[in-house]
């Protein structure tokens, strides 16, 4: 966890938070995400598909870690 914590930390501070806040993942991705999901639940997804719903859920992680850190180094400044 250390390499995403430092990957993390230089993200927060190169991004102004206020920017950074607002970055979403397009429609279509949550379109797809989502129906990823869906797919595991009825127990329908493929490995590839678990691979891909995996490297989301990792993304989704950083990308939050991330937002926390940003946050942070906005209220002490």
């Amino acid at each position: 966890m250390k390499i995403l914590e430092d990957a993390a930390n230089a993200l927060s501070k190169a991004i102004d938070p206020r920017k950074l806040a607002s970055l979403r993942a397009s429609k279509p991705t949550s379109a797809h995400v989502e129906s990823l999901v869906q797919k595991l639940q009825d127990g329908e997804i493929t490995k590839a598909e678990k691979a891909e719903l995996d490297q989301y859920q990792m993304l989704n992680q950083i990308m939050s870690l991330v937002k926390a850190r940003a946050r942070l180094a906005a209220v002490s400044a």
